[in-house]
């Protein structure tokens, strides 16, 4: 174990005192404290501005000047040790991560899928290791900003070791990055992930030879397997307690990282011609001038089949058991005695509002967002984004956008995030501004309730009617993505396309149990704790408003009314608008707060089912022409709390976080009310 003094103990290591340098004084008082050789101690705390040490002794948590820290020599009883995880995108970084770790970071099949470092812990032979996943690069010279992010993330962070993951059924590359990131003081590991896959395609990689050229460890690995992947922990521990330090470059200095690679490459590396033939012929049928449109509409129209289809039944559950809780708890309330103003807010206000968030929302997030996940974890999403590139090249703007607007349908704000991949300033903000206009996850459960409710019918076909009109919902959506872009390229962010590259991931059978507990986890649990976060004080704030008069009229009444000039003009009501103001901090209370809001002081004994849905907002004037109107705006609409503070982070402007909120607001009102003058016209 190595020997520190306290000043240089890692924060979490735990020591053994084996030596003090101290004055008589300072020995004695350090004795009443507890402090003499022999005692042990964890170090918890280290600050950076006086040097100020906290340790946890005998169950006291002591704090030392750094002066006095220097004098006490300790003996490390728990090592720690820092690794980072660097790589190409789309090699399993993630998956390595998580199989180290433990803490399931979100895994998926896209180029650039880390846009940000994360950071895990684990304990190995007894040694604390702390691990960082950084974002994927291909060089440490690259030009985006996620990679350039990758690049800061390697060069700034101590570490005892890098593991350079690359991808057993192209190595090349990850080879080329190992030498790139390897210094004399910076060790190295190669570890080639995907060897099952490699074995499938019968592409042979002989380590040991690969590993001596290299001048470094090589482990080859199935990130899936634990077992294999525990293997990296030895062998990082083995380099890091070595002294010996190998070559940088072994070709020799005026040979380049990308000519040794392919050198090296060429010796123990050995990929038959008909590799990648069956993936090209998916390749060839996927991405088909011809059938590349009916192919996605189809998976399209799959996925919101499914969702309408199995989302009914649980909401009406849902509903039924969130109602016979809330008359149980007003029974149990007024037979306590309590105050009306306070069983009112609480239960028909936060609880009511809160069960309405879960009931809509929650069966069709728990169906659709997994089916969306395995999609995009196979590499399909991918191929579908790259059919719409000479869409988004007419509209002068970046192919990669695809990505990002893909992105987009799971959660704006990671859309706009995911806009660091595109290189370009100029495109980057075409697609930053535009991201909202596709639907997020919080947008799809009320377009579905309300599709389902007003223009599915009752027929056996209407799950498959509903789910055709919420794909064609999409593609207008697509459709004016592009031409919001068009329009922006063309006036306030004129300026030269560049080159466009991507990199298609391979095909992979999905992780059905990660896929799973993924998009329950980081999709369903999160957008639906976002909304039950927001719907409760919604709900106090919709009861209180409907319940406070002023003036002989309700403050909701009275905030509708002052909205309904606005509203006629949108082919909506007052108390519609007035939501979607509301819904700003997060689009998922847009419907509940104006079925809250239609309630006021009433009762609502089974609101889940769309039937009911619909029994209730035509009961206070929607017909099919409001409906319509109402979908529309659902469609356009200013974007979230959470997009805006992503897009005022991603830009560092308040002027384009401003655009950013009224371009889609803009355009959602114009689209209203055209939408409601051709219904009118028509007579509907």
């Amino acid at each position: 174990m190595e020997a520190y003094t306290l000043a240089s103990l890692p924060v979490g290591s735990k020591a053994v005192i084996t030596k003090m340098q101290v004055t008589e004084n300072e020995a004695a008082r350090l004795a009443q404290l507890g402090l003499i050789p022999g005692t042990e101690l964890i170090c918890k705390i280290r600050t950076s501005d006086d040097g100020m040490t906290a340790f946890t002794v005998r169950g006291v948590k002591l704090a030392l000047r750094a002066e006095l820290c220097q004098k006490i020599q300790v003996q490390e009883l728990t090592r720690h040790r820092t690794y980072l995880l660097a790589g190409n995108p789309n090699v399993g970084k993630s998956t390595v991560f998580n199989a180290l770790t433990g803490m399931k970071q979100h895994t998926g099949n896209w180029c650039g899928k880390t846009v940000t470092g994360a950071v895990g812990t684990c304990t190995h032979s007894g040694t604390k290791i702390t691990l960082i996943d950084t974002p994927g690069t291909y060089s440490l010279q690259s030009k985006t900003a996620e990679e350039a992010a990758a690049a800061e993330i390697i060069r700034s962070t101590p570490n005892d070791c890098i593991f350079c993951i690359c991808d057993a059924t192209a190595p090349e590359r990850g080879i080329q990055l190992a030498l790139e990131l390897r210094t004399p003081d910076q060790p190295v590991i190669l570890c080639i992930n995907l060897m099952d896959e490699a074995q499938k395609k019968h592409i042979s990689i002989d380590i040991e030879k690969l590993s001596e050229l290299l001048c470094m460890p090589v482990i080859g690995i199935t990130a899936r397997k634990k077992k294999q992947a525990a293997e990296l922990l030895d062998a990082a521990e083995k380099l890091c307690s070595s002294t010996e330090r190998q070559p940088c470059n072994p070709c020799g200095d005026n040979i380049s990282p990308h000519q040794c690679a392919a050198c090296i490459a060429a010796k123990t590396i050995h990929i038959p011609p008909n590799a990648s033939d069956k993936a090209d012929a998916v390749d060839r049928i996927i991405t088909h001038r011809i059938w590349h449109i009916p192919l996605m509409l189809l998976f399209l129209l799959l996925v919101f089949w499914l969702t309408v289809t199995g989302a009914n039944y649980p909401s009406a559950l849902l509903a039924k058991l969130c109602s016979n809780l809330c008359m149980f708890l007003r029974q149990g309330a007024d037979a306590a005695g309590l105050p009306e103003w306070l069983t009112g807010a609480a239960i028909d206000g936060a609880l009511r509002g809160t069960g309405w968030v879960v009931s809509v929302m929650l069966p069709p997030m728990a169906i659709f967002f997994p089916l969306f996940t395995l999609l995009e974890d196979a590499g399909l999403l991918p191929r579908f984004a790259l059919t719409a590139d000479s869409r988004f090249a007419r509209c002068s703007a970046c192919g990669k956008q695809c990505l990002t607007m893909a992105m987009g349908f799971g959660c704006n704000a990671v859309g706009v995030t995911e806009c660091r991949i595109i290189e370009n300033r100029r495109e980057r903000l075409i697609a930053i501004l535009t991201n909202a206009l596709v639907p997020c996850n919080g947008r799809f459960p009320m377009l579905m309730a309300v599709i389902a409710g007003f223009f599915s019918g009752s027929s056996a076909g209407s799950s498959l009617q509903s789910a055709g009109i919420l794909t064609g919902l999409i593609l207008l959506s697509i459709f004016m993505t592009m031409l919001a872009s068009l329009l922006l390229s063309k006036t306030v962010l004129r300026g030269q396309s560049a080159p466009f590259v991507l990199e298609l991931p391979p095909f992979r059978m999905p992780q059905i149990g990660t896929v799973l507990v993924r998009s329950v986890l980081d999709r369903t649990v999160f957008v639906l704790g976002r909304a039950v976060m927001t719907a409760a004080p919604a709900g106090v704030l919709i009861w209180l408003l409907a319940n406070i008069e002023a003036g002989g009229s309700t403050l909701l009444k009275l905030c509708a009314g002052f909205l309904e000039p606005a509203s006629i003009l949108l082919g909506i009501d007052g108390v519609t608008v007035f939501a979607f103001i509301l819904g700003i901090p997060a689009n998922e209370i847009i419907l509940p707060v104006a079925v809250t809001a239609y309630l006021g002081n009433s009762l609502l004994t089974d609101y889940g089912s769309y039937s009911a849905l619909h029994t209730l907002l035509t009961a206070h004037g929607w017909t099919v022409h409001q409906a319509a109107c109402f979908l529309m705006l659902a469609l356009f609409h200013a974007p979230c709390a959470t997009t805006l503070l992503t897009v005022r982070r991603e830009t560092g402007s308040r002027r384009l976080t401003l655009a950013a909120f009224l371009l889609p607001s803009l355009i959602g009102i114009l689209c209203t009310m055209s939408l409601s003058a051709l219904l009118t016209a028509a007579g509907i």
